[in-house]
């Protein structure tokens, strides 16, 4: 009975944390990547032709832009300015709640090859320039340059940068790196198709493309969500995002916590007091009945698992 307990339990966790959101599978199809603010709206980025669409939780389209160059989104936290980044035409934008541009900076005057760009807030930017290997951090407000540091990495295969409390984060598609503004390594520590960082308050994410991490300085890089499957995934403060098959599946942040915390029980052998007796080296039956028990929980588990999501994948269609 206790297996079974903790089978339901694991079942119901995972059942009821997970929801389908009612966006055209057609505008998924094509999704290059998935952005979710704080408010439940979304944003599809397609790199087909470039475009960016605004959707609400109910899968109303609010507003487009149609660029003519790649543009990567930094975040859509504040979504009444949400700032593009272009490395081919050396420029930022920042859009607001409508889709509308709002404000545009033009590197090409005044710096050199500008590789990277992370906008702390609305008055100042991190640029990392290529061309002088350096970190500058520019007030675009006033049009001045406040401070510049040597920065002599490899400014290949970026994927995004985050300067926080004089620290510079960088990511690349298989690593992730945190540099001090004196340029020595703080930390490093490998990461498959990293796409971007988001900052909640003190706490650093890395988004990939399948997976969540959080920076943990007395642990390192922890996942806090993943799914092989899922072809993107993203967070706001109440819920991860997926698409996955072409539908776009919603999960509870708490729900999911607790899932994880339960499975991880679940795995977790049951400790056996030492007995005081002395015995002989041999098997004993209670052992090996509670190691076909675990073995078995184990299966179970997975097996649950296929069928939960098999049968949730049909109530949806």
């Amino acid at each position: 009975m206790k297996f079974l307990n903790i089978l339901f339990l694991f079942l119901f966790c995972t059942a009821f944390g997970q929801n389908v959101l009612p966006l055209d599978t057609l505008k998924l199809k094509e999704a290059k990547d998935m952005l979710a603010d704080d408010y439940g709206n979304l944003y599809i980025y397609k790199n087909k032709d470039f475009s960016l669409t605004k959707y609400d939780s109910l899968g109303k389209q609010i507003g487009k832009m149609m660029l003519t160059v790649p543009y990567k989104v930094q975040t859509v936290q504040n979504p009444l300015n949400v700032p593009l980044f272009s490395e081919n035409a050396q420029e930022m934008k920042f859009v607001d709640q409508n889709m509308n541009e709002i404000q545009r900076i033009d590197f090409k005057q005044k710096f050199g090859f500008i590789r990277m760009a992370y906008a702390e807030d609305l008055q100042q930017l991190w640029l990392l320039d290529d061309s002088t290997k350096r970190l500058i951090q520019y007030n675009f407000r006033n049009d001045t340059t406040i401070n510049s540091f040597p920065f002599d990495i490899s400014f290949e295969d970026l994927t995004d940068l985050l300067v926080y409390e004089s620290k510079v984060y960088v990511l690349t598609r298989k690593h992730v790196r945190i540099y001090s503004l004196k340029f020595e390594k703080l930390f490093e520590a490998p990461l498959d198709n990293g796409k971007r960082f988001r900052r909640e308050n003190d706490n650093i994410l890395i988004i990939a493309n399948n997976s969540i991490s959080q920076y943990v300085p007395e642990k390192g890089l922890v996942i806090i969500f993943d799914d092989q499957d899922a072809q993107i995934v993203d967070k706001n403060i109440l819920s991860y995002f997926e698409i996955k098959g072409n539908k776009l599946y919603l999960y509870s942040l708490e729900k999911v916590k607790k899932a994880r915390q339960q499975k991880q029980l679940e795995i977790q052998p049951e400790s056996v007091a030492p007995s005081t007796e002395k015995s002989e080296d041999k098997p004993n039956g209670n052992d090996t009945v509670g190691k076909s028990l675990g073995n078995t929980l184990e299966k179970l588990i997975g097996d649950v698992s296929d069928v939960q999501a098999a049968g949730v994948e049909q109530l949806i269609n």
